[in-house]
């Protein structure tokens, strides 16, 4: 699916090094729930990863002892995933897997699936499980509630970039991935995980350099945004160590 004018593996392309630096890990309470909402035991199972971008996903799954495929459309995404991860490795494209049927106990989007077809990756996605396997997708995002400082950044992210997404928008909310569930006739299972991140300001920028809507600025404007949460940030936190409240969102869907 494109988004805008640049598809959005051509995007993340130009920012993998940022976007495996920096980004944030899964907590182990998001891996305990997957377990027990997908109905699918990490130990051993057969994964396939859509959209496992540089292996954040895929490395959590692997050292949970799961036999994982990491899938992209981004390949320089996968060179840095293939530089530190041994697993399989395939470019290609989430809507259309190129498998055949029955071969996965699990099929993960990780960060991923709103860049993807609703209908298109759901059925994919089912087609390629395995009887009793299952399809689940989650997404790492701030808990701006909790914390004025953040609530004000993700304000100031809005003003500043034309393609923000996130909590400063009204009515945002996580992809509706368990609605096109549900429409694929699968068992749907949804929960939040709560952990909190402790980040060094300058991990925590160069995160953020790496969200599309920063990617896709030019590097003079991306600088002097950068700049500005630097000097923001700092007035917050003059150790250079952001604590920053996060929260997991999970959806599963069992085949029936």
């Amino acid at each position: 699916m494109t988004e805008g004018v640049e598809e959005s593996h051509l995007v993340f392309d130009r920012v993998a090094e940022e976007y495996d630096a920096a980004r944030p890990h899964y907590p182990e309470g998001l891996y305990v729930a997957l377990q027990d909402l997908s109905g699918v035991r990490l130990a051993g199972a057969r994964v396939v990863d859509v959209g496992a971008g540089t292996g954040i996903s895929t490395r959590g799954m692997l050292d949970r002892g799961a036999r994982v495929l990491a899938v992209d459309r981004a390949a320089r995404m996968l060179s840095v995933l293939r530089a530190r991860t041994s697993c399989g490795v395939l470019l290609s494209d989430g809507n259309e897997l190129p498998f055949r049927d029955g071969v996965a106990d699990l099929v993960t989007y990780a960060q991923s699936w709103h860049w993807l077809d609703p209908t298109l990756s759901v059925a994919e996605a089912v087609r390629v499980l395995r009887r009793g396997g299952a399809v689940a997708g989650w997404w790492n995002t701030v808990d701006a509630g909790r914390a004025d400082w953040l609530a004000a950044y993700h304000v100031r992210l809005a003003e500043s970039c034309d393609g923000y997404v996130g909590p400063a928008l009204p009515g945002w909310s996580m992809p509706p991935i368990a609605e096109a569930m549900g429409d694929a006739g699968l068992d749907v299972a949804e929960t939040w995980v709560g952990w909190t991140r402790t980040v060094l300001l300058d991990d925590f920028l160069t995160d953020l350099r790496s969200h599309s809507y920063v990617a896709r600025l030019d590097t003079g404007e991306a600088g002097e945004l950068v700049a500005r949460e630097r000097a923001e940030l700092a007035k917050v936190f003059a150790d250079g160590r952001l604590t920053v409240p996060m929260r997991v969102y999970l959806a599963t869907g069992r085949t029936r």
